[in-house]
């Protein structure tokens, strides 16, 4: 019981020794426990259904696409809803168990005034349970509205007249009323499936059983009558049907807990194990003594195993606490932000915080461990000589490691310069990781390099500088140690926030050259069809064109990736008078079947003009127009542009989103809805960009944040453990002001030298990701960075100075 009597003595009388590491290994818990949290609700998403929660069997088309090679890990969501063909309805229906196949039909509509209205077909109410308050159901050319609607725009046997998606505008009697509480429009089968924008397609079919006929069988019956046609879903599934956007929530979700927390837990349990070393390493006199008294190699490796288990655990059970905390405010800022449905709720579970506090447990074995391993096999003759001074020789594990990281970095710099796009932001995550991984192996030839750099000005600045200088040369571990998690602040911070303002800086540029109308008009839920007709009737407008806005899904590299599309209504001409898209190669034309993309992504995609490029409509419907013209402002304003006809069957909303108009005024636009000039349509633009920039920061903050938090508690550790050094200067004279100095020209050249490898991780890292993604340098904002370089030094002075003033009070008080 020895080695567990010593551990507990090390606890109760040197309790700063073990603060450190508590603290650090609680942050590596929250971390790792907040992006658990988040992986777990992201597989487990759900979104109970309320529309569907009276249909046991939901069958619906695919809403996953999937190139012909790819298997279910290669999928993506489509951009819209994938519906399915209205002969399936009979299909459903002949299934044995099935009472009757309703189809679901629901789509936008514009009321009066422009005010919108959802609309479904009436048949639809068979599942979803809504029943007339008033009057009888529609007929062809009638229509029912819920109550809410009615009170604006009339009663039973009124008229009303209604824009459809597929581009007419009728007047319709008034059949009936119901109680729903949104502005809703039911019409018969036929009108709906003819006016949705979609003809012969439907969203969903609801099943319903025969009496006595069970959810699983009649769900067996009716996947055999479909066959591949469909999928059948049950249960919780439905609401996935219902709400397409779960399947994107589900993907931002995962991509965070499981891409973004897998980082994120490499240098939080990398940062940990640093500061789990450096606090036994700082007791190397303590275990060089117990080894020239007899202690037993043995006994020092449990005593270090003790010390772990009665830190690790109690600081993985004070990291889970702020861990739920932070998943909590970042799940509901995702849900502010309407990245994720409201039906959705966070999962928390036993699983990730289990993983958190099993994770820091480990690290601190396993780190103290390797750091008390020489210390506890050295002769007991040698022990107190090789801990009265720093160990010079290089390590024959780490530092061959460490080369091998630098020429992997170097290697993964090199291979991503050469590709493009996505391509190129995969490759250059490498870097940063394989740089991070060199600077921490290689850390005391690093600190020695930096301490020989940064000292040579030092030399000449008085007796504490040169005293720092050499300090920082004959300690260069202790100056690892602290160096090392600065760099881990600098490099993920500049790379995760320096990539999104080189993207947004591309994207202004190029929408300030390539938007040339003067308004821009918007309307929910989209403008009417002969917007674009009326915009050239108004006075001074000399060109009008309406964009249809959604997503397109485009092979690259093997994978599916999203991309910008509009579809125009207009011709080239007037195209040519309300944007530049700066065509560079072949002929922009709006004829159906043809398609314009953008340089880059053309590039990606390896399509040239005259070729046919693959790719999926935004309801998963395989294409291959053919590629007339390339040109440069994609990220500023469409990466494809094609004819609205090619994109309107394949939309819920069918409606044009923008009219851009050159000439006319604003008093002269309104009446077509919000009219925006130039400079305010590219804020709006700016505010679509929002949520990527927000999830960007707040990965930085997170991330550098912990780093920044780790880097102060080191240098905190590394003044209070020299206590008797600062008292030995004490005795031969030196001054509290002098010591102050030295101390602070210590912490100034750690600082410097983290933010100069930073910035040169960072760079290295940067300037591939956004050649290839934008095709232009990275953008690095003078103050952004300086707040970042400025936060560092003063994080450094504070986390050295606090704690040395406390150290040298102590030493006066001693006196």
């Amino acid at each position: 019981m020895y080695p567990n009597g010593l551990a507990r003595a090390a606890l109760r009388f040197k309790p700063s020794t073990f603060v450190g590491t508590f603290i650090a290994l609680a942050l590596a818990a929250m971390i790792v426990a907040a992006c658990g949290i988040l992986l777990e609700t992201g597989v487990r998403a759900k979104v109970p259904p309320q529309r569907y929660a009276h249909a046991p069997i939901i069958a619906a088309a695919d809403q996953r696409a999937r190139l012909a090679h790819a298997d279910d890990g290669d999928s993506q969501p489509v951009p819209d809803r994938a519906r399915l063909d209205a002969s399936l309805i009979a299909k459903a229906a002949t299934a044995p168990g099935a009472r009757t196949a309703v189809a679901d039909v629901t789509f936008p509509v514009r009321g009066p005034h422009g005010a919108p209205y959802t609309a479904h077909n009436w048949a639809s109410t068979t599942f979803t349970g809504e029943r007339l308050t008033t009057g009888r159901p529609p007929a062809p050319g009638e229509v029912v509205l819920s109550s809410r609607s009615a009170d604006t725009t009339g009663t039973v046997g009124d008229q009303i007249t209604l824009t459809t998606p597929d581009g007419t505008r009728t007047t319709y009697r008034i059949s009936g009323l119901t109680h729903a509480p949104t502005p809703t429009a039911w019409f018969t089968d036929s009108d709906a499936v003819r006016h949705s924008g979609h003809p012969g397609r439907v969203d969903a079919i609801a099943v319903l059983p025969k009496e006595g006929v069970g959810t699983d069988t009649l769900k067996s019956q009716v996947s055999r009558a479909l066959g591949t046609h469909a999928l059948v879903h049950t249960g919780d599934d439905r609401g996935a049907v219902e709400d397409p956007s779960l399947a994107l929530a589900r993907e931002l979700l995962t991509g965070l807990g499981g891409s973004f927390g897998g980082v994120a837990t490499l240098v939080a349990v990398f940062t940990a194990a640093g500061t789990v070393a450096l606090g036994v390493g700082q007791r190397a006199r303590e275990f060089a003594l117990l080894r020239a008294i007899g202690t037993t190699p043995r006994q020092i490796r449990r005593t270090i195993a003790t010390e772990a288990l009665l830190v690790a655990p109690l600081a993985g059970a004070a990291g889970c606490l702020p861990g739920i905390a932070l998943a909590h405010w970042w799940f509901g800022q995702l849900q502010d932000k309407g990245a994720i449905p409201e039906a959705v709720r966070l999962s928390v579970s036993w699983i990730p915080l289990l993983t958190a506090a099993g994770t820091v447990l480990v690290t601190a074995l396993c780190a103290g461990y390797l750091a008390a391993r020489r210390s506890s096999r050295i002769k007991p003759g040698q022990a107190l000589g090789e801990a009265s001074v720093e160990r010079l020789r290089i390590g024959w594990i780490r530092t061959p490691l460490g080369l091998a990281a630098v020429v992997g970095g170097c290697v993964c710099a090199g291979l991503s310069s050469s590709l493009q796009g996505e391509d190129a932001a995969n490759a250059a995550l490498g870097i940063v990781l394989l740089f991070m991984l060199a600077v921490a192996l290689l850390g005391p030839l690093v600190a020695r390099a930096c301490a020989a750099l940064f000292g040579l000005p030092l030399r000449g600045a008085g007796a504490p500088a040169a005293l720092a200088a050499a300090n920082s040369r004959t300690h260069a571990r202790r100056l690892a140690s602290a160096i090392t998690p600065i760099v881990l602040a600098m490099a993920f911070a500049s790379v995760l926030v320096f990539l999104q303002t080189s993207q947004d800086k591309v994207t202004a540029d190029q929408q300030r050259a390539g938007v040339r109308a003067d308004h821009i008009v918007t309307a929910r839920p989209g403008l009417a069809p002969d917007a674009v007709r009326q915009a050239r009737r108004t006075p001074h407008v000399t060109a009008a064109v309406g964009l249809l806005r959604t997503s397109v899904l485009v092979p690259v590299a093997g994978s599916l990736e999203s991309a910008s599309a509009q579809g125009v209504t207009g011709s080239v001409r007037d195209l040519a008078a309300v944007q530049d898209l700066d065509v560079r190669d072949g002929r922009l034309t709006l004829r159906p079947g043809e398609i314009a993309v953008d340089a880059g992504l053309a590039r990606d995609a390896h399509v040239n003009v005259g070729e046919r490029l693959h790719l999926y409509l935004p309801d998963g419907t395989k294409a291959a127009p053919l590629v007339v013209a390339t040109y440069g402002r994609g990220m500023g304003l469409s990466e494809l542009t094609m004819s609205r006809a090619d994109l309107a069957t394949h939309v819920t909303s069918a409606f044009d989103t923008e009219l851009w108009t050159k000439g006319g005024t604003t008093a002269g636009l309104a009446a077509l809805g919000a009219v925006l000039d130039r400079d305010g349509y590219s804020a709006a633009q700016s505010l679509d960009r929002e949520l990527n920039a927000w999830a960007n920061a707040v990965m930085a903050a997170v991330l550098g944040g912990f780093a920044a938090v780790a880097a102060g508690n080191t240098l905190v550790m590394t003044v209070l453990a020299r206590r008797r050094e600062l008292g030995t200067l004490r005795l031969i004279g030196s001054t509290r002001q002098q010591i102050l100095r030295m101390i602070r020209w210590e912490a100034l050249l750690v600082a410097l030298a983290g933010i100069a490898l930073g910035t040169a991780i960072a760079v290295a890292t940067l300037v591939p990701m956004t050649n290839g993604l934008t095709g232009q340098g990275p953008y690095i904002p003078p103050v952004v960075y300086g707040a970042f370089a400025g936060g560092i030094l003063l994080l450094g002075l504070t986390a050295v100075t606090v704690p040395a003033r406390a150290a040298l009070r102590r030493e006066t008080l001693d006196e």
